[in-house]
């Protein structure tokens, strides 16, 4: 029964420590686009740095999948991988 216990106590951590460590990569994806687009003033950048505005408001929401989606999309749009 103890090791039931540990096991489980050890399995509640690892899942609740995982769910910051994909949060962060929200952040970094914007983050990635603004520095980016930020000396650019052509149609492909704005577009993608309202892109970045939506997916940090995502981000807040804890809608950490859809941040992240649309923030790669942004940043296909200005043409990094």
């Amino acid at each position: 029964m103890a090791r039931f216990i540990l096991a489980s106590a050890l399995a509640s951590v690892a899942l609740l420590s995982a769910g910051p460590a994909l949060a962060s990569q929200c952040p970094k994806l914007i983050n990635q686009i603004n520095a980016a687009a930020g000396n650019r003033f052509d149609a492909a950048a704005a577009e993608a740095r309202g892109k970045a505005a939506e997916a940090e408001q995502l981000h807040k929401a804890g809608k950490h999948a859809d941040s992240e989606k649309l923030a790669k999309e942004g940043l296909a749009k200005i043409g990094v991988k």
